[in-house]
């Protein structure tokens, strides 16, 4: 039986947001706390949607710790699968408030210790989608628990997701980098990606075609290209691309995990057995409510379930 809808596997953080819109962070002042980590929010959207979705990643045993497993439990995400470890505190980020692409400061000490004890074959074969993020591939030994239980869920006969969040200043090297993401690849997961996580992945501008064309050949059908305020394109290998605009928003109040809000709704849509464009048309609006708010997203999200 499959009766996890998503299983998000990777970093469990504190986001301190600054308070100054649309300032360095050597400019800002004041942060204010929120819950973070790109597979977080998406665990978290997804279950104020109604899903199931479990978190797999390690805490400190410290305050921010007890943070977020209540900040977890409010909302309903499984949290049985989150290692609490001794040595190590609950990893922080300092991320600015923008509207573009946010400029952050990782403090990572707990959040990719994940071990493959975390993650079972029982709970891999009750999975409909195993997804993680380019941020928790990053660093061992989380990268190598990840990378194996991938392939374990695929074997079951999950769908996997990624979201290719690369960022220079978290991994070794750009070719460690490619190398991991092609392993992956391998898998055919659902691939989010942005044109910023492309210029610095690759470090050149690359055409849309030729970023579909490299995922496409590294074994992924389904690869979908975020564009800001331009909205999306999506590529479905051997079936072309469907393109879609951006919805406005008046006041972008804080870009910091929009692009986990966009996914949250592809995958929802997904889940729901929706067309591809009605998959994009849901993310959009997740996207959308997003930047209109600060930190986390609003109690009304509910409200996209009757959209479907």
């Amino acid at each position: 039986m499959k009766n996890i809808d998503v299983l998000c596997v990777g970093e469990v953080l504190v986001d301190f947001i600054g308070h100054q819109a649309g300032v360095d962070i050597n400019n800002t002042r004041d942060y204010h706390r929120y819950l973070g980590g790109s597979p977080t929010n998406v665990a978290m959207n997804l279950a104020r949607l109604g899903l199931k979705s479990v978190l797999v990643s390690t805490v400190g045993n410290d305050a921010f710790g007890e943070y977020i497993f209540k900040r977890l439990g409010e909302v309903g995400v499984d949290t049985k699968h989150i290692s609490t470890i001794v040595d190590e505190p609950t990893s922080v980020i300092f991320v600015s408030r923008s509207e573009t692409t946010p400029d952050f400061i990782p403090f990572r000490k707990a959040d990719y210790r994940i071990a493959e004890s975390q993650i079972s074959n029982d709970i891999l074969a009750a999975t409909t989608i195993f997804h993680t993020t380019c941020f928790a591939l990053s660093k061992d030994p989380g990268r190598t628990t990840i990378l194996k239980k991938a392939k374990e869920a695929f074997d079951l006969g999950c769908k996997l997701s990624i979201d290719v969040n690369y960022a220079k200043k978290l991994w070794d090297s750009q070719a460690v980098a490619l190398e991991v993401i092609k392993s992956y690849c391998a898998f055919n997961p659902l691939v989010k990606i942005s044109e910023d996580d492309m210029e610095r992945l690759f470090e050149q501008e690359l055409s849309h075609d030729e970023i579909f064309n490299f995922f496409h050949s590294h074994g992924v059908e389904i690869v979908c290209l975020t564009l800001g305020s331009k909205g999306v394109k999506l590529s479905q290998n051997g079936k072309g691309i469907m393109q879609l605009p951006a919805i406005k928003v008046d006041n972008v109040m804080d870009a910091t995990g929009a692009g986990d809000a966009f996914w949250s709704g592809f995958l929802f849509a997904y889940i729901k057995e929706k067309p591809m464009e009605k998959c994009l048309e849901v993310a959009l609006q997740l996207a959308a409510l997003k930047l209109q708010n600060v930190g986390r997203l609003p109690d009304n999200i509910n409200i996209l379930s009757d959209l479907l």
